[in-house]
């Protein structure tokens, strides 16, 4: 299998963020602009506004479980350890982190955020359990 396959569902991941960021750009421009909001109490997430403050945390949400992602694609292509389960395991961890955002940034039903949020970090574990099986040469 090729191995640079996995910068696919990275690259799929880096666009959320992106995508994230304009959505929060948004939100702030609109409450700025209908007067819910001033600039200077986006300065702390503690003044800013309940309209922008969910986008605000989900973009943090981005920098935390996604990390460990990021770390396990790179170590994947580093040992060659890229295959079709493992690359499926990571596209599924990105569809979980589009379901989450989605979901936060929406109705944020903490029910289906969390089972969202669950299992990309079960699928996130698989990957890393794969990757030592690797390593010790049983897979």
């Amino acid at each position: 299998m090729n191995q640079t396959a996995i910068f696919w569902p990275m690259l799929a991941q880096v666009l959320l963020v992106y995508i994230v960021h304009i959505i929060m750009g948004r939100r702030r421009y609109g409450a700025v602009r209908s007067g819910e909001a001033k600039t200077g109490q986006f300065k702390t997430r503690s003044t800013e506004p309940g309209s922008t403050v969910t986008v605000a945390d989900n973009l943090s949400n981005q920098f935390e479980l996604p990390v460990l992602f990021y770390v396990l694609c790179l170590t994947l292509h580093v040992t060659n350890g890229v295959n079709y389960l493992t690359l499926a395991l990571m596209w599924i961890f990105v569809v979980s982190r589009y379901f989450h955002a989605s979901v936060h940034l929406t109705s944020n039903r903490l029910i289906l955020r969390s089972r969202a949020f669950y299992l990309g970090a079960v699928v996130l574990a698989l990957g890393w359990i794969w990757v030592a099986l690797h390593l010790l040469g049983l897979v």
